[in-house]
């Protein structure tokens, strides 16, 4: 069974070590010195160094990594057309989620989803581009990750939990779950499942009555999903 290691480095960004009994794999390694470490204490192999998406501060430590453990370096779309990595012949999924940006995956392990800036706790990432067609990517990326099991666990790209939920309250300021959310929040090992996002972030709530109600008091186009979630994505 494989085990995930979470890592803060820079302000807010989380890297990952799944790993088995003897070999691991890195997503978004910029904390490389702390990876090593665990690595070498836990007498790991790195086999595959790879990130969700290209972006320079999700690629930080790459290098730093491959170099000095001869492992295996795939790109976020090289994992992806992979489908599939397997450490101690335990599968990794890994999905092309676009949307944050045209490179963007996710990495599924068991009951956990590593989506990096695609989906974080209590918010989502942002789309830089205007095209209709990457926005629309963007919705049918998050319509896939929230159709997993509501016990799913997201393991995201940075740590806004707090910002996203003062947020969330002006957005919703009546939403009665957000304080047993921030209740669950932990900076030390920062995680959710999506049966919490369903119930505070509002940028996945789009199909929610209260959040229509909200986006229909502001004379937001409501009549599609899609309507309805770039309405929102226009809020806070």
């Amino acid at each position: 069974m494989l085990a995930i290691k979470q890592f803060r480095y820079s302000a807010d960004n989380l890297a990952y070590v799944v790993y088995g009994k003897s070999t691991a794999l890195a997503i978004d390694g910029g904390a490389m010195k702390d990876v090593l470490h665990f690595l070498e204490k836990n007498r790991l192999q790195l086999a595959v160094v790879t990130n969700t998406h290209g972006h320079p501060d999700h690629m930080a430590g790459t290098n730093e990594l491959v170099k000095p453990t001869n492992a295996t370096y795939l790109s976020s779309m090289e994992s992806a057309g992979k489908k599939e990595i397997r450490i101690d012949g335990e599968p990794i999924r890994i999905y092309h989620t676009p949307g944050h940006t045209k490179d963007s995956v996710t990495f599924h392990v068991a009951d956990t989803l590593i989506p990096g800036d695609t989906l974080f706790n209590g918010t989502v990432g942002n789309c830089r581009s205007e095209a209709p067609d990457d926005m629309a990517a963007f919705l049918t990326s998050l319509k896939f990750l929230l159709s997993f099991p509501e016990d799913t666990i997201v393991y995201a790209g940075h740590d806004y939990v707090e910002y996203a939920m003062i947020v969330a309250r002006i957005i919703e300021p009546n939403n009665p779950h957000i304080d047993a959310y921030l209740k669950k929040y932990d900076a030390s090992h920062v995680r959710s499942r999506l049966a919490d996002e369903l119930r505070v972030n509002p940028y996945v709530r789009f199909n929610d009555p209260a959040l229509i109600e909200i986006l229909k008091e502001k004379n937001l186009p409501v009549a599609t999903e899609y309507e309805r979630w770039s309405s929102v994505m226009t809020l806070g």
